[in-house]
């Protein structure tokens, strides 16, 4: 079949922007036909496209595997929660670093902000079913928004909010009811045209829900408010920032991204690492900065700059025989004949 991707602007939410993940190993199998797949979405999300009478809906749908595959999903976030189910085979996933194999009848709940994979590397044989939510929020600490088409009874909806809100669990055994319910919504996005399917596939969704919610609440999981806490989302910004330190950060930028006022994330960063959040930036790139002096010989301290961060050459310089009282190049210098 044909996979349509629709190429839109990243979207924007709270100050944070993100984009909708493109799925291009996956689309790459299905043009060789290494599996079947059929999904509808919206965004850069590949499927036939969604229609907005389910908007807050991203993609839903499923891949079945009944052959050996040669690719994989690598580490990354959704802009909604994203619920997964496998009804057949083997998967090998990996959520927030834990590794595990999903075996039949087990499904996994993605919050936004936790980093997941599909594959080790490879993904393995099976029937893997998802749903992607957009609940407008991208940090731990914003409240949910759920599509306005979800009619759970407000006391469920804020229950089942909170429970998964509240704890970290990734997996989940689930029973008859939720596979079945899965295996309707395949059938439902199978046979849509042009979204004549739609009020089918949000009952659906709605039954999925309120299905998660008894299976959680029998589970008895352990809630912690303190996962809801602003600290938290400054805390995941931090751990993110290392890998995005060539950005021209500004510290109101920072805070947008994290999705925190810039009081607050000025006094969470100063609680969380003893710093300002410029001090802590500067850190870090000069971290980063003796890494690549002391592995990249050939490299020139112009190059060295921009690529950790810094406006200029000269700057970089001031600041790092500030830190290390050293310029770069002595310290690289020093670095070689250590080797040797």
């Amino acid at each position: 079949m044909k996979i349509n991707v629709q190429k839109i602007t990243p979207f924007e939410a709270d100050g944070i922007v993100y984009q909708a993940d493109t799925c291009l190993p996956l689309i790459d199998a299905v043009k060789r036909k290494k599996l079947k797949f059929r999904a509808l979405a919206r965004y850069t999300y590949p499927g036939e496209r969604l229609t907005d009478d389910t908007l807050g809906l991203n993609s839903i749908g499923y891949w079945d595997a009944n052959e050996p595959q040669d690719w994989g999903l690598d580490w990354h976030r959704n802009e909604g929660i994203e619920i997964h189910f496998l009804e057949s085979g083997t998967m090998p996933y990996a959520q927030q670093n834990k590794e595990m194999e999903l075996l039949p009848n087990y499904l996994t709940i993605t919050r936004p902000w936790e980093a997941h994979k599909v594959g080790n590397p490879t993904i393995g044989m099976g029937k893997f079913y998802w749903v992607i939510l957009d609940l407008q929020v991208r940090r731990p600490h914003q409240n949910w928004i759920w599509p306005d088409w979800v009619m759970l009874a407000p006391n469920d909806l804020e229950k089942l909010t909170t429970i998964l809100r509240q704890n970290e669990k990734v997996l989940w055994k689930a029973d008859k009811r939720v596979r079945d319910c899965f295996q309707r919504i395949g059938k439902a996005v199978d046979s849509d045209i042009d979204g004549n399917n739609s009020s089918k596939i949000r009952l659906l969704i709605n039954y999925l829900l309120l299905l998660m919610l008894e299976l959680i609440e029998k589970d008895d999981v352990e809630l912690n408010e303190h996962l809801t806490d602003s600290s938290r989302s400054v805390r995941l910004f931090l751990s993110e920032l290392e890998n995005n330190l060539s950005e021209a950060w500004t510290i109101e930028k920072m805070a947008k991204s994290a999705g925190v006022g810039l009081t607050r994330f000025t006094h969470h960063c100063k609680q969380l690492t003893n710093l300002t959040p410029m001090r802590y930036l500067m850190m870090k790139r000069i971290e980063l900065s003796k890494e690549i002096l002391a592995e990249n010989e050939f490299l020139t301290v112009s190059e060295v700059a921009f690529v950790c961060g810094f406006s200029t050459s000269q700057y970089f310089s001031t600041v790092f025989k500030k830190q290390e009282k050293c310029t770069p190049l002595e310290y690289r210098y020093k670095k070689i004949k250590v080797v040797l």
